[in-house]
């Protein structure tokens, strides 16, 4: 993980600010429509791209071009949707594309059948990977998910970041 942050710092370069002004949230999607198949690729209103692969273990083809660092968070974020869902997010994605927790910068759902609905809003965002990588850096370190959530509060909450997702608290 200590790489995954140094590697981090390297992406600021690279990557664009998340919040783009944009205020319309993702079109509202028909469970019967194309995006069921797998290796669909479907781009929302908001602009952001949305993928399905068979599991978290596939990685979407949208991250093919994209460095290493990067790649690892997302395959990290799709094994941690256990810790990200309760994480708010603070780059303004809950208004600029209906975000409800950090796990949806990275994934929309995960499917019943195992399928995941990967969303590449994360490849844009530095605020987005930071929040994941320490998220799961802290439960590594055996913090409980209230320590994790209060910490993550306290460091994007003070007012230099966008205003959060609404993001449940954990129990």
């Amino acid at each position: 993980m200590k790489k995954l942050l140094a590697g981090l710092a390297a992406l600021t370069l690279a990557l664009a600010a998340c919040g783009n002004g944009a205020t319309e949230k993702p079109a509202e999607s028909d469970p019967q429509d194309a995006r069921a198949e797998v290796g669909h690729v479907e781009q929302l209103a908001n602009g952001d791209l949305q993928e399905i692969t068979a599991s978290a273990d596939v990685l979407p083809s949208f991250l093919d071009d994209k460095p290493e660092d990067m790649r690892m968070v997302y395959q990290v974020a799709g094994k941690a949707t256990d810790v990200l869902e309760y994480m708010p997010c603070y780059c303004g994605c809950g208004d600029s594309a209906g975000h409800k927790s950090n796990m949806n910068c990275f994934l929309d759902e995960v499917r019943e059948d195992g399928s995941v609905v990967w969303d590449d809003h994360g490849t844009r965002c530095l605020v987005c990977l930071e929040i994941a990588v320490k998220s799961v850096q802290m439960q590594q370190d055996g913090k409980s998910m209230k320590e994790i959530r209060d910490a993550i509060d306290a460091e994007y909450g003070n007012g230099d970041y966008a205003k959060p997702t609404n993001t449940p608290m954990p129990a």
